[in-house]
């Protein structure tokens, strides 16, 4: 999520607003967003919710939601999904920023 509030500004200036859904109960996210002064929406997710509509893949070996970026029109039509196959496999806000553009 650092990576996200890094750039931020880029993904306002393509009229694109970053949502996080994050698996931790309500006061635990609140106080991350907060002492992390996120700019951006985040979303408790403990039930996983969120996480299940979105298929996002779960890995006890690897402990516990896999990453998934989910790039949604205004029309709530799925454009583009990646879900991670490690902690690490998140696309770059660059690759993110080019496929909005694509989009566009």
């Amino acid at each position: 999520m650092a990576q996200l509030r890094q750039d931020h500004s880029k993904f306002v200036e393509k009229d694109t607003v970053v949502v996080a859904v994050g698996p931790e109960d309500t006061d635990t996210f609140a106080k991350y967003w907060a002492e992390n002064d996120m700019p951006f929406p985040g979303i408790p997710d403990p039930d996983h919710t969120i996480a299940d509509l979105y298929e996002q893949k779960v890995s006890i070996i690897k402990l516990g939601r896999m990453p998934a970026q989910v790039i949604i029109d205004k029309q709530g039509i799925v454009r583009y999904i990646h879900y991670g196959n490690s902690m690490k496999d998140i696309p770059h806000n660059k690759e993110v920023l080019k496929i909005l553009d694509e989009l566009s």
